[in-house]
């Protein structure tokens, strides 16, 4: 496997200015589904509308950085689509990646409850959308709606148990399991059969193992070690999974 897409060139995203009003309200309404960032059904219309209302919108291009490390978190963060890279930004651009984060999905979802700073660089990998929900706005919300605050704190928790599954493999299990539940983790159905799934690959390798903790060799090998088996085709970008039950016996779940 080569290179998925070239250094990140690290530069600061401009925000789009969104006005107050229930133009940007319908412009948010329009552009999140709020479903999909819960994971669960909205108590109600009425609260769909005010996460609308506070909901600041922003466009990111691929290699700009969404939220730097130290920058003092004032919002949380919703990441609607696109890939984001989490890690340490070093000197000269380059981004050692500590995981990689697909839309719907929140990003640190921590540190604005703590009044506190980000603890890793979140970088684009491709175009992104974010909505930014300020702290106050968000926590009056909350204080008012105790359903939608039922809602936001069950996703936020979905987003811990994820986390901590992750350092759970990190741990535990073996670099071929490791890639293995990832490959799981990453396939969406095909529908020509029902073992078979498509990983389209928009990382870089090096992003890809420093999440999985192996070096990129160590992935390649792993790659053409699953490829000769015949449980997944790699052909470019695009990873076909032939055998989810043995990827999924490989990985441990």
């Amino acid at each position: 496997m080569n290179s998925i897409i070239p250094e990140l060139v690290i530069a600061r995203a401009p925000r789009i200015p969104q006005a107050r009003s229930a133009a940007r309200a319908a412009a948010a309404g329009h552009a999140v589904r709020w479903d999909e960032v819960l994971g669960a059904a909205v108590a109600s219309r009425v609260d769909v509308e005010a996460l609308d209302a506070i909901a600041e919108l922003r466009s990111v291009g691929a290699g700009q950085v969404v939220f730097a490390r130290g920058q003092s978190s004032r919002a949380l963060v919703v990441l609607l689509s696109g890939d984001v890279a989490m890690g340490v930004a070093a000197a000269g651009g380059a981004m050692r990646t500590e995981r990689l984060v697909h839309g719907p999905a929140w990003l640190d979802p921590s540190s604005v409850w703590l009044d506190g700073a980000h603890v890793l660089d979140a970088v684009a990998l491709t175009p992104v959308r974010v909505a930014e929900l300020a702290r106050d706005p968000l926590q009056t919300l909350l204080d008012q709606r105790p359903q939608l605050a039922k809602c936001l704190l069950v996703s936020l928790a979905r987003e811990v148990h994820r986390l901590t599954a992750h350092t759970h493999e990190l741990m535990h299990k073996d670099a071929p399991a490791r890639l293995a539940s990832w490959l799981c983790a990453r396939q969406s159905a095909d529908g020509a059969q029902a073992n078979r799934g498509v990983v389209q690959l928009v990382e870089r390798k090096s992003d890809i193992a420093s999440q999985l903790g192996m070096t990129p060799e160590t992935m390649s090998r792993l790659m053409r070690n699953l490829s000769d088996r015949g449980v997944i085709e790699v052909e470019g970008y695009t990873v076909r999974v032939l055998d989810l039950k043995a990827l999924r016996r490989i990985g441990g779940t």
